[in-house]
């Protein structure tokens, strides 16, 4: 059995250890950005398929992003419109952010803060964490902590009395191109790219 309490799963994280939590779409499997290869080894999954950081605040992330001052209103605009949610930003990354996270691009990075009290309440005490879906690469994202314990013996999950499910939908993800945004995946959130939205 690999459930531990809120306290042991927070305490794994920060040791490094790859740990899994609800968050307001699907179950996260996720690492400190340090330790992101064990994340693409449990998953095997391609180097090619970056992961995004998560963190409790857009306070927390904007230091692993860098833009011009024009580029930070558009970007904090998105993000105080639809942060805590299902949005995942794919920014130009900051040289704090270890390339790892992002193995054959290093220089963009995906942030999102999830609208979830579980997963804040980690994000708030682990920092910014690499995560992506709990799932092997390629199949459906588990739903349950009993199905994540099962695939991945070896993770950190929650211990819960009751199952805490999101919407069972991956992030929706817009990347900057520089001048707009790009939709890549259309996801939990329905997003209107209007021309507020550009430089």
């Amino acid at each position: 059995m690999t459930q531990v309490s809120l306290t042991n799963l927070i305490a794994g994280a920060r040791a490094g250890l790859l740990v899994s939590f609800p968050t307001d779409t699907v179950p996260a499997l996720a690492a400190i950005p340090e330790k992101a290869g064990l994340i693409f080894a449990a998953k095997q999954r391609s180097q090619d398929k970056p992961l995004i950081l998560m963190a409790a605040s857009a306070e927390d992330l904007w230091l692993y992003v860098k833009g011009n001052e024009n580029e930070y209103k558009v970007w904090r605009e998105l993000a105080d419109k639809y942060w805590p949610g299902g949005l995942t930003l794919v920014l130009p990354a900051s040289d704090r952010l270890p390339k790892v996270m992002n193995p054959i691009d290093p220089t963009t990075i995906g942030i999102r803060v999830p609208n979830s009290a579980i997963a804040q309440t980690i994000l708030a005490q682990t920092g910014p964490l690499a995560t992506t879906s709990a799932n092997f690469s390629g199949q459906p994202p588990l739903q349950t902590m009993t199905e994540i314990e099962v695939q991945f013996p070896k993770v950190l999950t929650l211990d819960y009395q009751s199952e805490i499910s999101g919407v069972g939908v991956p992030s929706t993800v817009a990347k900057w191109t520089g001048i707009n945004w790009q939709i890549l995946r259309q996801g939990a959130i329905k997003l209107d790219i209007s021309s507020d939205n550009q430089i």
